[in-house]
């Protein structure tokens, strides 16, 4: 009986004796498992513990199999968020503004330097026609004038004399006319001869010719149709004066002559003042040989002014076909309204010239993108806030892009402040 109960505590020993080694290499080995995540799956697979509180022997495929689904498992929840959460309170105070995803016209575009000038044809200079001394000027430089508006007064000599012959040609003509109708009559009675009626006749044509005469040397000095129909009743002492009138409607930006200056023939200023509409203006630009083929006239032109914010459209109305001697570039002119007088002559622009277009079916204003990593993104508006959308970019201009993938037409999208949207999706991920 002690025999056998020695045997089979034998038997036993061996196998008791050897076990409490391996639960400590078990032990051990789950210990380091947990300090390293990633080996922490593979220690308990090549274990075979199972989540539960039993133990299960896995095979090879079936842990292959369980790994996987780990690791998808862990990278689904790692994953970045893509949700930028704002009330529609945040996002006006933000002041991001909002647009759909559309059809647009990309335009091929070059950019060239350009200079502001007066419209040569809405120039007019004020000029003198005689010998005259300024004894008034009306207007000063920026006064704004209408046409026939008097902007000096003149005192002349030659203009005293010119108006003084033509009161005597008016008079004389005036004495001829009643002469004949006095010799017609007593010509009609047979009291005076015809020769008497015919030399009545001649001094009546001779004196309306020398009216004539007189008025086109009035009207050649200036002097309007209005004027001369009131000399009979001016005072002799206005004779000497004339009046100086704006051709066109404008604004004074010149003025050569002061008070009491000497002006007319003998080399003397001809020129009073310049007046210039400045409701429309001219852009110089320079555009170089190889872009000149580009350019055609009726063409868009974009006008920008350097650190202004407003712009102005319009068209090429002129292509010089010389080039400049020293800058060896074109000559082009574009024309732009200018009704608030923003454009001032003088002014350096930078204009960009549309050569051609072309429409795409999805198009993003080229604000909207911004670039996170490797990706261009836009933020589409949903009822949380934005969603961060990866897009593929195609064509673009200085406006807006082509969206070859990513969004879809009619989506929201922010289109301005978009860098404070980024700014705040960077922030959450790092919080994350």
């Amino acid at each position: 009986m002690r025999t056998d109960s020695a045997d089979r505590y034998r038997k036993i020993r061996p196998l008791t004796g050897r076990l409490p080694v391996f639960a400590v290499a078990v032990a051990i080995g789950i210990a380091v498992a947990s300090l390293v995540p990633p080996l922490s799956e593979t220690v308990r697979t090549a274990l075979g513990f199972a989540s539960g509180a039993g133990v299960a022997v896995l095979s090879g495929q079936e842990a292959a199999d369980d790994a996987a689904k780990r690791r998808v498992a862990l990278s689904s929840d790692n994953e970045e968020p893509s949700i930028v959460k704002l009330t529609d309170d945040q996002i006006v105070a933000a002041g991001i503004e909002l647009a759909p995803v559309q059809q647009g016209t990309l335009a091929h575009r070059i950019v060239v330097p350009g200079t502001v000038v007066p419209d040569a044809n809405r120039i007019a200079r004020v000029s003198v026609k005689l010998s005259a001394t300024v004894a008034e000027l009306r207007k000063n430089l920026g006064d704004g004038v209408t046409k026939d508006e008097v902007v000096a007064v003149l005192e002349s000599r030659e203009v005293a004399d010119a108006k003084s012959e033509y009161l005597a040609a008016r008079l004389t003509g005036e004495l001829n006319k009643d002469l004949y109708e006095r010799d017609k009559i007593l010509w009609d009675r047979r009291v005076a001869s015809e020769q008497q009626l015919l030399r009545s006749h001649s001094a009546v044509t001779q004196a309306k010719v020398k009216l004539d005469i007189a008025r086109q040397k009035l009207f050649a000095l200036g002097v309007t149709e209005k004027e001369i129909a009131a000399l009979p009743d001016e005072p002799e002492t206005n004779l000497r004066r004339q009046d100086v009138r704006a051709p066109k409607s404008g604004r004074i930006v010149d003025r050569k002559v002061d008070l009491g200056a000497a002006v007319g023939r003998d080399n003397l200023e001809t020129e009073l003042f310049t007046i210039a509409d400045l409701d429309r203006v001219w852009v110089e630009l320079a555009v170089s040989p190889t872009d000149l083929p580009l350019v055609q006239e009726g063409q868009t032109v974009s006008v920008a002014a350097h650190g202004l914010a407003y712009r102005a459209v319009g068209k090429i109305v002129f292509i010089s076909p010389m080039l400049d001697r020293e800058t060896h570039s074109a000559r082009v002119v574009a024309e732009i309204g200018n009704p608030d007088g923003n454009w001032r002559p003088g002014s350096l622009v930078h204009c960009t010239v549309e050569i051609e277009e072309h429409s795409a079916p999805l198009t993003v204003p080229a604000s909207a993108i911004q670039t996170v990593g490797k990706d261009k993104v836009v933020f589409v508006r949903t009822a949380e806030g934005f969603e961060k959308r990866s897009v593929t970019l195609g064509q673009g201009d200085d406006r807006i892009n082509e969206v070859l993938a990513g969004v879809r037409a009619g989506e929201t999208i922010a289109v301005t402040n978009t860098f404070a949207l980024k700014a705040e999706f960077l922030k959450n991920l790092a919080e994350d």
